[in-house]
């Protein structure tokens, strides 16, 4: 199962973030999100478990926690969905 976790501390980093999750099951990844500019953490990342029943466990357990001050929010990943360009379509006849 695909986890995503928001409101993480800018210090929270991949190990951390997998130690919070490896009390409730094996994790098989566990990555924050780094800005490509800045190469600092978006303050939000994805955690994998293997076990559905694991990780709806620490789904439970884990949302609302404090880590270093901050609560966080922990909930099943959704899908990403495709990005539009957000460029206005124009067509080649004028009118």
């Amino acid at each position: 199962m695909n986890i995503y976790v928001s409101n993480l501390s800018f210090a929270v980093q991949d190990e951390d973030l997998r130690e919070f999750f490896t009390e409730y099951g094996e994790v098989s990844s566990a990555k924050v999100i780094m800005d490509k500019f800045t190469n600092r953490s978006k303050g939000f990342g994805f955690v994998e478990m293997p076990d559905d029943a694991a990780a709806q466990k620490a789904i439970a357990e884990l949302d609302g926690g404090i880590v270093e001050g901050r609560a966080i929010k922990v909930m099943i990943a959704k899908p990403r969905e495709e990005r539009s360009n957000n460029k206005p379509s124009f067509s080649k006849s004028r009118w």
